[in-house]
């Protein structure tokens, strides 16, 4: 999702996304569906275009349905995320190679959550991996890379021999997905299910029988910071699934969540966002993510070497969090610059924030300019406002 939330409220629509209602309409026309999209229009949700896909961004508007994940419980369809299964005895080769996380750090039952690198020092995605066993994994690419991500893993599996379509399989069309989230999630979620989940650790998952559906996969991730889960199936089970969680979540105050309060809520978590926050020009140890870049032995990535030689020399740009002191919202791509003017860097993400009632945002400044506490200036429309880092997340709960 792109990050310009706030203009969003009024000019109901996401950033990035066609201007006017007449240019939405003819995208509409050529967009994918998920399972859910009959459902999302009869529930009244506002459809805009959105990686490829005619997908929810809001029901009853953005800050209602943000508040309701941070103290209840809410629902997002992220069917149009894909699902890439790696299989056979050459799966764990290849996505140590792929990877940047340690994949040897896995366990079966575990998730990791990682960056692929692109050979030139850049990120190609950023993505979940699924350990179902040692010779079964599936990765989950943003949406809007599916197609990129695929002709990069399945040239890497052709060059180790691997057999793609099968040992590397691209489901993508065929699973659905929900992010069932908040604080009382799971408990909504163990009322459709004999396995206990509600004391799961973070990024475990299980295979359960969910409202009578087998194989599910439940995932303790998401996109939010609030807690809860992600459920991938079948789509053919979709409508089944999706009547059960609401019904399981009525005393829960479950509500239908549009993309809009996804975007805020990870935004306020300070989490990264493919096309602003990470792309192909921004290195994983710039954007903060050196947790999940693992110079280990026998971690040999592509471009570990470039990493290493960046961390060794010193960055001469990171990605930082930021509040406005004055009033304003920094937009993606809004110049950064010192007091007397300078440019020294460019905003990727910001918004109102609905949880702390502040403008918050994310950018890259010179390293110089990145110590918590520094003040910096967002060109707001030639307008320099006053802005000061501030260590993330933004959302402390």
């Amino acid at each position: 999702m792109a990050a310009e939330v706030q203009d969003r409220l009024h000019a109901g629509r996401v950033a990035g996304y066609p201007a006017c209602r007449s240019e939405v309409q003819n995208k509409i026309k050529d967009m994918k569906t998920t399972v859910f999209t009959d459902t999302h229009i009869k529930l009244g949700a506002k459809m805009e275009p959105f990686a490829g896909y005619n997908m929810p961004v809001q029901y009853q508007g953005i800050i209602v349905e943000h508040e309701n994940v941070r103290k209840k419980v809410g629902v997002f369809d992220v069917s149009h995320m894909g699902e890439f299964w790696i299989k056979g005895p050459k799966a764990f080769d290849l996505l140590q190679h792929l990877t940047t996380n340690d994949v040897a750090a896995l366990e079966d039952g575990k998730v990791q959550y990682t960056t692929v690198p692109n050979g030139k020092g850049g990120i190609v995605d950023d993505m979940l991996v699924y350990r179902i066993d040692a010779q079964t994994y599936m990765v989950v690419p943003n949406a809007a890379n599916i197609e990129k991500d695929w002709a990069w893993f399945s040239l890497h599996a052709k060059e180790m021999g691997m057999e793609v379509g099968k040992e590397l399989y691209n489901a993508s069309d065929e699973i659905s997905q929900l992010a069932v989230q908040g604080p009382l999630a799971l408990k909504a979620m163990q009322k459709l299910t004999d396995t206990p989940i509600e004391d799961m650790v973070y990024y475990t998952f299980k295979k359960v029988t969910l409202a009578g559906v087998k194989d599910v996969i439940l995932s303790t991730t998401g996109y939010t910071g609030a807690g809860g889960c992600e459920i991938y199936f079948a789509n053919k089970d979709g409508q089944k699934i999706w009547d059960a969680v609401f019904e399981a979540g009525k005393e829960f105050g479950i509500m239908p969540c549009g993309l809009g309060c996804r975007d805020t809520l990870r935004l306020e978590m300070g989490f990264c966002l493919y096309g602003h926050e990470i792309t192909d020009e921004t290195s994983p140890i710039e954007a903060g993510l050196g947790w999940i870049t693992k110079m280990v032995p026998g971690n040999d990535f592509i471009d570990r070497e470039k990493m290493e030689k960046l961390k060794a020399e010193g960055l001469k740009r990171k990605l930082v969090g930021f509040e406005m002191i004055d009033r304003g919202i920094a937009r993606a791509e809004y110049p950064i610059c010192d007091e007397q003017g300078n440019v020294i860097g460019h905003v990727c993400s910001g918004s109102q924030s609905p949880s702390l009632g502040k403008a918050i945002g994310t950018g890259y400044v010179q390293a110089g300019f990145s110590k918590v506490g520094s003040e910096i200036f967002i060109d707001v429309r030639g307008r320099k406002l006053k802005a000061q880092v501030v260590k993330m997340p933004f959302y402390k709960g």
